[in-house]
């Protein structure tokens, strides 16, 4: 088979990490590829997906609905080229409503898509503003295109972010995913309309002392700064097995930190060892047998959780479109 016209490499995310709600997200080195293929007349789009979701996003009748082809027709809009059409290639690795960003990864590709294709060629601030208007929050775009760790802040129309420095060598992320399905706009409802004012003080907190910790190296206090308030006591609810999996695995030795990935229900750890070190498999293990304990099937990864961000690599422009 002959190489995509152009091919986009989008890592997993677990955002809403620990007590930074809405604010704090890293990537993961789980990727879901997207080719084109073709260059279609404007307005004519097909999709041929692979792996997860295969069965679910084959069955959409209107091919604008994909997410990619949403996102790169919103992106072209915003900056007034013309989209031209594609036959897109979804190779998708990323589980879909797991809580690790597979939505986030598709909105990220369609952007980039309408930023090569066109040969938009636009800055870096303006592509993550794009991908954060038409996602609504940037916990996940961010990461996903940036890769690493980052701290964002959005109001609606403007954007701030930081990435934060990389983690250790030794140090990856277990990720836990059970088979079955959580919707973020179930995990959102489940959220109450109003917090005491106890728990919004101890997220302010915790998420300060998450940041600091992860910028100067201070892993130690990690486990603190992953503790929340104000999403992860209602969401863990949502999934058999989430009202204990992470008072389980928090004392495990090795482990730095627990918490629930982005809308749930996998449930991801921050956990360091060397090569040999059983430290990976023994939180891996106790977070798959208290799903299974709850008759929830489940996998995991041993992943980095400072994944390089998204990349469109082709050609440039194509002719007839600028």
């Amino acid at each position: 088979m002959s190489a995509p016209i152009v091919s986009v490499r989008a890592p997993a995310t677990s955002a809403n990490l620990g007590a930074g709600f809405d604010a704090l997200g890293m990537a993961l080195s789980l990727y879901n590829i997207f080719n084109v293929r073709e260059i279609l007349p404007e307005g004519v789009f097909t999709c041929d997906v692979i792996g997860e979701g295969a069965r679910e996003l084959g069955k959409l009748e209107n091919i604008r609905e994909n997410m990619v082809v949403e996102s790169y027709l919103r992106a072209c809009e915003e900056w007034g080229v013309r989209p031209a059409g594609f036959a897109l290639e979804c190779h998708n690795v990323i589980p879909l409503c797991r809580g690790l960003g597979s939505s986030s990864s598709a909105v990220v590709a369609g952007v980039l898509l309408a930023d090569t294709l066109t040969g938009a060629k636009k800055k870096e601030s303006e592509l993550l503003r794009v991908m954060t208007s038409i996602e609504g929050h940037p916990d996940n775009v961010a990461p996903c295109f940036l890769g690493g760790m980052t701290v964002s802040c959005w109001d609606g129309q403007d954007l701030r972010y930081v990435k934060l420095p990389p983690l250790p060598e030794d140090m990856h992320v277990v990720a836990a995913v059970p088979d079955v399905q959580v919707r973020t706009h179930d995990a959102r409802k489940a959220l109450p309309k109003e917090v005491p004012f106890g728990d919004a003080v101890f997220n302010l907190g915790r998420a300060a002392l998450l940041c600091a910790a992860w910028a100067t190296g201070r892993w130690e206090h990690l486990s603190w700064g992953m503790a929340d308030r104000l999403h992860q006591p209602y969401r863990s609810r949502l999934f058999p097995g989430g009202e204990i999996i992470m008072d389980r695995v928090r004392d495990i030795p090795g482990c730095l930190g627990v918490a629930i990935s982005g809308s749930g229900p996998t449930v991801v750890a921050l956990v360091r060892g060397g090569s040999g070190s059983r430290a990976f498999l023994n939180v891996a293990e106790t977070m798959c047998r208290t799903f299974s304990e709850h008759g929830v099937a489940s996998q995991f990864f041993v992943l980095l959780g400072t994944a390089r961000g998204a990349r469109a690599v082709g050609p440039g422009p194509v002719m007839g479109l600028v």
